[in-house]
């Protein structure tokens, strides 16, 4: 693939889930990939990898907070 493609939607996600332009996400979908090097390449899967197990370690956070407080006021 040549040139910087567009940051396409992503299997599961809706139309209302696409990200505004500007966001971090979208910038890096609009990089173009074609004059990284396999090592370059290698390096930025592991810096992604690492921010997805950031981000769900933080979902899982805020997972937990929600059932915690749904329990605290569930109507008995």
């Amino acid at each position: 693939m040549t040139g910087a493609r567009s940051f396409q939607t992503l299997p599961g996600m809706d139309e209302e889930d696409d990200f505004k332009p500007g966001d971090p996400i979208v910038e890096i979908g609009k990089e173009d990939l074609d004059p990284l090097s396999v090592h370059e390449l290698d390096k930025r899967i592991a810096l992604l990898k690492a921010e997805i197990i950031r981000t769900e370690a933080h979902k899982a956070g805020k997972s937990s907070h929600l059932s915690v407080a749904d329990a605290l006021f569930k109507k008995s």
